[in-house]
């Protein structure tokens, strides 16, 4: 159910400063947040369109997003469009990531992370 569920809710996105390809990441929002957050192991990008942080943060998340299919679903949700979502889930900086399993939060990480950090914080929680 969550890979048709997936396929249909992925959105294809160019970052307008590259040619990087975040096809791999979901992007959600308040209709559709819980049920994403509550299928496996969900690493979600709370992020703003004027945030550089956020937008330095993006490469990574295609990196892992790329690097983990089946393992994990990367997630984005616009804290300027989900304000009450970001507020009920502690987001007071961004980026923040926060990496759920079966919708409990176990990871969060505040600020620009590396790819090995980020990695370094699903490995925790990737069940063999």
């Amino acid at each position: 159910m969550i890979s048709l569920f997936y396929y249909f809710c992925r959105v294809k996105t160019e970052s307008k400063n590259s040619n990087m390809d975040t096809s791999e990441i979901l992007h959600i929002n308040m209709p559709t947040f819980d049920k994403v957050i509550n299928s496996g192991l969900v690493l979600v990008d709370f992020w703003a369109e004027w945030c550089q942080p956020c937008k330095l943060q993006d490469p990574y998340l295609a990196e892992v997003a790329k690097e983990t299919p089946g393992s994990i679903i990367v997630a984005k949700i616009n804290v300027d469009d989900n304000r009450y979502i970001a507020r009920q889930q502690g987001v007071r900086n961004i980026p923040t990531m926060i990496l759920y399993d079966h919708g409990k939060p176990v990871e969060r990480l505040v600020g620009v992370q590396s790819k090995e950090m980020i990695m370094r914080a699903i490995n925790k929680h990737i069940k063999a």
